[in-house]
C-alpha cells in the first residue's frame, strides 16, 4: 500500500487541434490526477497566402519544438471528421498526418477524441459552444482569463480531455499502473 506521502505520478499532456486552412491551436498541460496546470499554449497562424505545403512545414517545426521542450507522454488530437466539402477534408487529414509523424518521431503516443467527448468531458455537455468551452478551459486550468484563440482553447480542451479520460480509467483500473498507455489509438 502506497504512502499517503508518495509522489504522485504526472502526466504531460499535449493537446493539438490541427486545421485545414485556419490556425492550428496547441497547448500542453500537466496533471498530477488531481489539478491540471497548463505549461503552454498557443495558436499557430500562417500567412494569408502561405503555400499549404509551407503551413505543413510550420505545422511540424512547432511541434517538434514543443515535444522537445516539454517532452509530453502523450497527445491528444481529434479524429478525423467529414467537413463542410471533400477538399476541406483533405487538408485537415494532410494536417492531421503531420502531428501524427512528429508523434512518431518523438516517440509520443496519440489517442483520439472526438469532438463531443471532447466537449463531455471538458463541460459536461457534448454540444457545448466555442465561447462555453473557452471558459471552462480557463476556469479548470486556473487561467486569469479564458484563452482568446478558440483554436489554442480546443487543444487546451483535447490535453484535458485525455487527462481527465486517463485518470477515470485509472479508477476503474483499465489503464494498470501507469498514465502512459503502450498503444497508438489514432
Amino acid at each position: 500500500m502506497a504512502g499517503a506521502n508518495q509522489r504522485r505520478e504526472r502526466l504531460c499532456v499535449a493537446g493539438v487541434d490541427p486545421a485545414a486552412t485556419g490556425p492550428t491551436g496547441y497547448a500542453v498541460i500537466e496533471f498530477d490526477g488531481r489539478e491540471p496546470r497548463c505549461l503552454h499554449f498557443g495558436a499557430l497562424r500562417h500567412p494569408a497566402r502561405a503555400a499549404f505545403g509551407d503551413r505543413l512545414r510550420a505545422l511540424h517545426q512547432t511541434l517538434g519544438q514543443l515535444f522537445a521542450e516539454f517532452s509530453p507522454g502523450v497527445i491528444a488530437i481529434e479524429t478525423v471528421f467529414a467537413a463542410p466539402n471533400l477538399r476541406t477534408s483533405l487538408k485537415l487529414a494532410e494536417a492531421r498526418g503531420v502531428v501524427l509523424l512528429a508523434a512518431a518521431e518523438a516517440g509520443i503516443v496519440v489517442h483520439s477524441y472526438t469532438p463531443r467527448e471532447v466537449k463531455f468531458q471538458v463541460t459536461g455537455y457534448g454540444a457545448a459552444s466555442k465561447a462555453q468551452m473557452q471558459t471552462m478551459v480557463g476556469a479548470l486550468l486556473h487561467l486569469d482569463r479564458p484563452p482568446e484563440s478558440p483554436d489554442a482553447a480546443d487543444a487546451l480542451a483535447l490535453a484535458l480531455c485525455h487527462a481527465f479520460t486517463e485518470r477515470a480509467r485509472r479508477r476503474v483500473g483499465a489503464a494498470g499502473d501507469s498514465l502512459y498507455p503502450a498503444r497508438i489509438e489514432a
